[in-house]
């Protein structure tokens, strides 16, 4: 797993839909906003660029036969085409997301490995 990099620069606290609605119809003004109203935006930076790293040094290095990338992000494809060029069976779970037709076409396969969680069982009714 690869992990970004959090600056202070790149959080916030941003307020949630709900309570964006509720002050545009002047429902309640700003002075009736309470912290459950706000939650923390954080974004992570450089995880592609070192996922592409990575990439490319594994099928350099023919270190693999087969790369497996959970992830559904088109930033990807110049890493993926270059595995692929060395030769890499490059193999895409999105985990149900819809993805891009450019990346469709630079992996050799979309296959998600693990199943969807199971929707709450509804209640019998007995008798």
């Amino acid at each position: 797993m690869r992990m970004g990099e959090l600056l202070d620069s790149q959080s916030e606290y941003v307020l949630k839909r709900q309570a964006v609605r509720s002050l545009c119809r002047k429902e309640r003004t700003v002075d009736d906003l309470a912290e459950e109203d706000f939650m923390l935006d954080i974004t992570q930076k450089g995880v592609d660029m070192k996922i592409g790293l990575d990439i490319a040094s594994l099928a350099h290095k023919k270190l693999v036969d087969r790369i497996v990338l959970v992830a559904g992000d088109s930033d990807i494809v110049p890493a993926a085409k270059h595995a692929r060029r060395e030769g890499i069976d490059f193999v895409l779970d999105p985990m149900w997301h819809t993805i891009t037709p450019s990346l469709r076409e630079h992996v050799d396969a979309i296959e998600t490995r693990c199943l969807p969680a199971a929707a709450p069982a509804s209640p019998r009714s007995r008798g």
